[in-house]
């Protein structure tokens, strides 16, 4: 373990950590460095086959690996049109992962989602059909177009990873991971996610417009005719629980703890660090799972850019995509049109750096 640890410097060594329960134990931090690049080189490879087919910064891949590695989940937003599925369905060719997409529809029943039994009259028993939830990565389009029962039942396969059908229970896949998207436009025919099931997601992503010269290459690759990129398989689902074992190596100082930990804190109690006049801009604060999920995406991003340590640029990196969907503003924010990623982009502002 990492915790407790404090830096020292000896001759010859570089950097180096002590464990302070045992001073006996000491941790390389170039030796870390070195074992978390040889870990995590795939993630360029996977990256580079994500990139043959998707133009524009890979800011989603890096999260979707992120959640992969955490195992987390993720809800996405943005408009229609900017290759969310394709995205999500090209990643999984790349880490050779199985995939399934889920129309979320209001006639949706849980047992579409999660599985049911079927009656066979060739032998009088009733045997289990797994939904099409059992797979590695699970695709639920439009979440907030299915009722709250259907939510719930893909919610609680979240939490806990395994799915009772008829009194038996089966665990799900390994790793396991849901991106839910919504449509930040149309609300009309849409059941809402109440606060504590967003909780639920690690991350919460926004994805934008290209632009104008993303655009003009995607005009270039999609509508000149020529033959299809081959997405080669970069490495396995084994492959990557092995890489999300390795996120404890990543070395995470206390100071960046006591940080993470001032950052969601301030969310609670703006006044507390010198923000007051954010106090009745936020109804509720962020919950402990922003504490521990923002330490674990931290770890994660330094990982995928190969270092074996987290920096305060680490935090600060992945925050929004952490905090945006915890925090539930007023209706004094509402009327002065202040949103939550202004709210979070103020929160890291004022709360100081180690």
């Amino acid at each position: 373990s990492c915790s407790f640890v404090s830096f020292v410097v000896q001759p010859n060594s570089g950097y180096t950590a002590t464990n302070a329960r045992r001073p006996h134990l000491t941790l390389d931090i170039a030796a870390i460095n070195e074992r978390v690049r040889a870990q995590s080189r795939f993630v360029d490879a996977v990256r580079a086959e994500v990139a043959k087919v998707i133009v524009g910064p890979d800011v989603l891949v890096e999260r979707l690996l992120i959640a992969m590695l955490c195992r987390g989940h993720i809800l996405i937003e943005g408009v229609p049109g900017l290759a969310k599925t394709l995205t999500i369905s090209t990643l999984a060719r790349a880490v050779d992962a199985t995939f399934v997409r889920i129309q979320f529809t209001p006639d949706l029943l849980p047992a579409d989602v999660t599985g049911t039994t079927i009656y066979s009259p060739q032998d009088g028993q009733f045997h289990v059909r797994k939904g099409p939830i059992f797979a590695n990565i699970v695709l639920a389009d439009e979440i907030n177009r299915a009722p709250a029962k259907v939510q719930s039942a893909l919610l609680e396969a979240m939490q806990e990873r395994q799915v009772s059908i008829a009194g038996t229970t089966f665990a799900l896949e390994d790793p396991f991971m849901v991106l839910a998207t919504q449509n930040p436009i149309e609300h009309e025919g849409t059941y809402a996610l109440p606060e504590a099931q967003l909780d639920r997601f690690m991350l919460n992503v926004r994805i934008t417009y290209p632009t104008r010269d993303e655009e003009k290459r995607i005009l270039d690759r999609f509508v000149v005719p020529g033959e299809e990129p081959r997405i080669e398989r970069i490495v396995t689902p084994d492959a990557v629980v092995t890489a999300s074992a390795a996120l404890a190596d990543v070395h995470m100082d206390d100071r960046l703890r006591d940080y993470i930990v001032h950052i969601v804190y301030a969310t609670r109690e703006p006044e507390s660090y010198r923000m007051p006049e954010l106090k009745p801009l936020i109804e509720y604060g962020a919950s402990p799972r922003a504490t521990i999920f923002l330490a674990q995406a931290a770890r994660a991003h330094a990982f995928v850019n190969g270092r074996g340590h987290v920096d305060p640029d680490d935090v600060k990196s992945v925050a929004m995509d952490v905090l945006r969907h915890r925090i539930v503003e007023t209706y004094e924010a509402e009327a002065e049109n202040v949103t939550r990623d202004e709210i979070v982009r103020r929160v890291l502002a004022g709360v100081e750096v180690p």
